[in-house]
Order: C-alpha cells, then sequence, then structure tokens
C-alpha cells in the first residue's frame, strides 16, 4: 500500500529514542522527510544520523519553550520548503500518586506535556501552505490512559485526558481548512520509558509479566509495529480520518 508520503514533510518530537523515534523511522521509510526534535542535542543528532542526513535534521529543543514550535516550523520550510504535519510525541511526566506529586511537578508537566504540544499543533496547522489544497495532519502520541487510568501514573492520567480532548476540538477548529488532528493511545510497547517503569517497583521481570497477562496478544509491542500505524495515521492514506482515537495496545484496553 502506497500512503502516499514521499517527498512529504513532518516534525516529530520526542524523536531521539522509543516512540517518537519508531515514527519518524517508518515515515522516512515510506519516503518522508524530517525535522525530528528532543531536549538532548547528542541524541537527536544521532537520531538524525541513523535516519539519514537526505532525509532528516535533528533539532534540540524543549517543547516547554514558548518559541519551541515557530522554531521548528521554521526549519522544516528552510530544509526542505514546506510542511505537511507532525508528529507530537511527548515524554511521560514523572511517576507518582496524585496525592503525593507536588505542585511544580504538575506546573512543569503542563508546561512540557499539555501546553508545548498545543502549542506545536496550533502552530502547524495554522501555518501557510505550499499547497493549499493539500491537507495538513497533526498526530498527537498519547498513552492509553486516556481511557483508563494507570497505577502510579497520576500526573499522565490527569493531562493525557484533557489533551486529548483538546486535540479532538482542534480536529473540529481547522478541518474545514483540511486540517486534520488525531490521537495515538499506545500501551506497553517495549521502550525504555515502559521499561522504567517495569523496574520501578524494584522485580521488572514480575512487572513485566503482570503486564503481559492482561495483555490478550500476550506481548508487548514492538515500537516498530506502533511506528506503522503513526505513519499511517500521519499520510495521506488517512485523509478521512480526523478527530479519532486509536489505541495501539494490543488489546489491553477494556473500553471502546
Amino acid at each position: 500500500m502506497d500512503l502516499g508520503l514521499r517527498d512529504r514533510v513532518y516534525l516529530v518530537t520526542g524523536a531521539s529514542q522509543g516512540l517518537g523515534y519508531a515514527a519518524a523511522d517508518q515515515l522516512v521509510a515510506d519516503g518522508a522527510k524530517v525535522v525530528v526534535c528532543s531536549r538532548n542535542e547528542e541524541r537527536i543528532t544521532d537520531a538524525a544520523r541513523r535516519l539519514g542526513d537526505d532525509s532528516a535534521v535533528g533539532v534540540a529543543l524543549d517543547l516547554a519553550t514558548p518559541s519551541a514550535a515557530d522554531s521548528l516550523v521554521a526549519m522544516a520550510l528552510k530544509r526542505f520548503g514546506r510542511l505537511d504535519g507532525a508528529v507530537i510525541s511527548v515524554g511521560g511526566p514523572p511517576p507518582g500518586d496524585v496525592s503525593a506529586v507536588t505542585d511544580e511537578q504538575w506546573r512543569a508537566a503542563f508546561e512540557s506535556v499539555f501546553l508545548g504540544a498545543v502549542r506545536l499543533a496550533r502552530t502547524v496547522l495554522a501555518a501557510d501552505r505550499t499547497e493549499p489544497a493539500d491537507d495538513r495532519s497533526v498526530t498527537l502520541v498519547l498513552s492509553s490512559s486516556v481511557r483508563s487510568p494507570i497505577g502510579g501514573l497520576g500526573i499522565s492520567n490527569g493531562l493525557r485526558p484533557g489533551l486529548a480532548m483538546a486535540a479532538k476540538t482542534l480536529a473540529d477548529e481547522h478541518g474545514p481548512t483540511g486540517g486534520r488532528v488525531n490521537v495515538l493511545l499506545p500501551g506497553r510497547i517495549d521502550t525504555d520509558r515502559v521499561r522504567q517503569l517495569d523496574a520501578s517497583g524494584g522485580d521488572p521481570e514480575a512487572s513485566r509479566a503482570r503486564a503481559v497477562a492482561g495483555i490478550p496478544l500476550r506481548r508487548y509491542g514492538r515500537p516498530e509495529e506502533f511506528g506503522k500505524v503513526a505513519a499511517f495515521v500521519a499520510s495521506p492514506a488517512a485523509s478521512f480520518m480526523s478527530g479519532s482515537a486509536i489505541t495501539v495496545d494490543g488489546g489491553m484496553v477494556r473500553t471502546l
């Protein structure tokens, strides 16, 4: 299946590793160009190199910085001459129960996880288009906590559902001019972040075994499996998909 991605240009955040890198890797594999970013300059430079110098440029930026969104859009237009969308993946906020995390942790997470993502989404959707008839897609990588809370991740449980509803509203607002906005809800994908969560209880093997027992496919997802879904949702092949929340979880979430 041709996703129609050849020579299209996307911003991908949180792309030095994990789900963001998996999405960027699949976009490039299907012919797209990407501007990838994360806060760590060394890691994002290495990620861009692995994706290919002709297809990717790496930028070290923190989405919590108000100027980050404009800088990323400008980089895409300068380097590749167009912008077709973004895959916005933000690192998970620190773990902790709602009753235990501090006000400062809530504020910091809101700036990066929530406001930084909304700011980039609206900036991408509002940017001038080289070809006005083309659609522009924004895909936010959130969490299965949008549908069901995850124990010990109080901040994520609080912010992700609100961000999903903000995305749904952006889809309403920008749909008439061809803007598409969707969210992806990954479950237990085998990334460094999930391994850290498994290890936080002191017995990572037991934690993983308990999680796998609750997944109908009886395994963790592979990053490349998630990346393929992200590339499809961002691509013109999904041109009539907007305002949707798609779980990528092996059947783990027990709600529709």
